[in-house]
């Protein structure tokens, strides 16, 4: 096989296609996309292949059909008219105060300037943007097209600021709310973001604005479906098998526990997140690509805000329109969460028609773990899991429940001396608490499943843990004795419902003591009746 360019980065349609980079074809959904309505507004998660996607808008609308030569979309397009397009990509406004984010809104505006001319007197961003649309309206005899990348991006910072907040709103919503006054010199206004923001005239002013995030039409125009990585994408999926000594079947396996599980619509085909599997393909490594930037700061402020608890993000029962809930009107962290791609669709009952959220795959459940391990517990994810974590997870996995209490137990003793966790232990509602938001986080970031206060008949389990051959069932005392948690876990069936799954079942009553910070002790008992 000729070796594959991958467009890591590369957000440009006509480069990929001119300089031969790997393209998935979603041309016919581009295309229905474009048919659809004049006003259109879809979110997706960061590096999901919006901004490529707004790039093949604008070479589609700008008539440029020889990019789009042995593609779907010829099958569709007839004409090929060309229009002016204003491309908006507003990422370069982030990270800045109100009177830059006004200086970035000029610069962007002023190539299309240097084309169509423009105003000698001052104007605010919005204003320049009308008079564009104006001028390119009459020097071409054809309407606008408006695409907008990153719309929220100014405006995440700031979120949780509601004073900051106010004033870049002020800012974003004289830019925006000329489109609504020009809405029939526009043939087509497309706009993307992460998140749903509201009290912006763009969403209070363009009344036929249509919201295509729930689609299930357009489930699969951003991201890689399963179909197509195991299609288009075969080749690689054998070069990175090769590269484990393993087959196809078994990377399959791999690439879909790690990067698998989006669904944006209750009727979407799963969907991989497109950056980490090129980069997987591309590095020949399986790996967390999603975060190397980290958990983004505006989202653990949030958390932080909302006081969310982390250990409760499988599972989240939600309304399409708590999904789509602008992010200043939430009063939970689910539409955030679920907008920003930390939680996804797993399950849709139309008849009560709710939807089940929960974590998207392993990539998302080990990142967030590792970004929050400092906000919540105090503790750096980094230090937890190339020392203690990864001894208690060798443990368990070994069966070998004791020696990973042990360790445990000599971990947390030392903890105490680390500020942070001091901190939060002191802040936590509850010894148990604390230590089921600790354990959670670590055994996420190991990418083993868990949850914690697992409803069953007998009341809650305090932490449930699968691992391939074992599921462990946790109570966690501060109070009374190990032997107390045992038997609670007994008395009430924590452990029956896990029997018949076909694995060795554990049961692991664990105290804490308060003074010292640590496990005191644990009692043990299989069973596998």
């Amino acid at each position: 096989m000729t070796e594959r360019r991958y467009p890591i980065g590369i957000q440009t349609f006509e480069r990929i296609i001119r300089d031969g980079y790997l393209y998935i074809d979603k041309t016919d959904l581009v295309w229905q996309l474009a048919h659809y309505a004049t006003f259109i507004f879809m979110s997706r998660p960061r590096r999901f292949g919006k901004s490529l996607l707004t790039s093949t808008l604008e070479s589609y609308f700008k008539g440029e059909k020889q990019l789009f030569d042995g593609l779907k979309i010829m099958q569709l397009e007839k004409e090929w008219e060309p229009y002016p397009v204003f491309r908006l990509d507003l990422s370069s406004a982030k990270h800045m105060p109100t009177k830059q984010v006004i200086q970035e809104l000029e610069l962007i505006l002023r190539p299309y300037e240097s084309l169509y001319g423009s105003e000698s007197v001052e104007m605010t961003p919005g204003m320049r943007l009308s008079d564009l649309i104006d001028r390119a309206f009459q020097q071409t005899g054809h309407q606008v097209v408006v695409i907008i990348d990153e719309y929220d991006a100014p405006l995440l910072d700031v979120i949780h600021d509601s004073q900051r907040l106010a004033e870049m709103r002020e800012v974003m919503q004289e830019f925006y709310q000329r489109l609504k006054k020009q809405e029939a010199k526009i043939k087509f206004c497309f706009i993307t973001g992460i998140t749903r923001i509201s009290q912006l005239n763009i969403f209070s002013t363009l009344n036929n604005l249509a919201n295509v995030s729930l689609l299930p039409r357009f489930s699969a125009i951003c991201g890689i479906t399963e179909t197509e990585l195991h299609n288009q994408l075969l080749p690689d999926l054998e070069m990175l098998a090769e590269s484990y000594d393993c087959n196809v079947e078994r990377i399959k396996d791999m690439v879909k526990a790690r990067y698998d599980g989006y669904h944006f619509s209750e009727k979407s085909e799963d969907i991989y997140n497109p950056y980490s599997v090129l980069s997987a393909f591309a590095n020949q490594k399986i790996s967390n690509y999603w975060f190397e930037t980290g958990t983004p700061s505006f989202l653990v402020q949030m958390m932080q805000k909302f006081r969310f608890n982390v250990t409760e993000m499988d599972g989240i029962e939600s309304t399409d329109y708590a999904i789509n809930r602008p992010t200043e009107a939430m009063t939970t962290l689910v539409p955030l969460l679920y907008q920003s791609g930390y939680l996804t669709i797993k399950g849709y009952d139309r008849e009560t028609e709710i939807y089940t959220l929960g974590i998207p795959n392993q990539e998302v459940r080990i990142g967030y773990s590792d970004g929050l391990l400092p906000t919540y517990v105090g503790l750096e994810g980094e230090v937890v899991q190339a020392g203690f974590a990864r001894k208690f997870w060798m443990a368990l996995k070994q069966d070998d429940v004791d020696l990973a209490m042990r360790e445990m137990q000599a971990y947390l003793a030392g903890i105490p001396y680390v500020e942070g966790f001091k901190k939060k232990l002191a802040e936590a509602a509850t010894v148990e608490g604390f230590y089921e938001y600790t354990l959670y986080l670590i055994f996420s970031m190991l990418n083993v499943y868990v949850r914690t206060q697992v409803k069953c008949a007998g009341g809650r389990t305090d932490m449930v843990v699968w691992m391939p051959d074992t599921t462990y069932v946790f109570e966690l005392k501060a109070k009374g004795t190990a032997k107390d948690a045992l038997m609670q876990i007994s008395d009430k069936g924590y452990a029956i419902p896990y029997v018949t799954e076909g694995r060795k079942v554990v049961k692991v009553g664990v105290r804490f003591d308060i003074e010292t910070r640590t496990v005191s002790d644990w009692e043990i008992e299989s069973d596998n009746a």
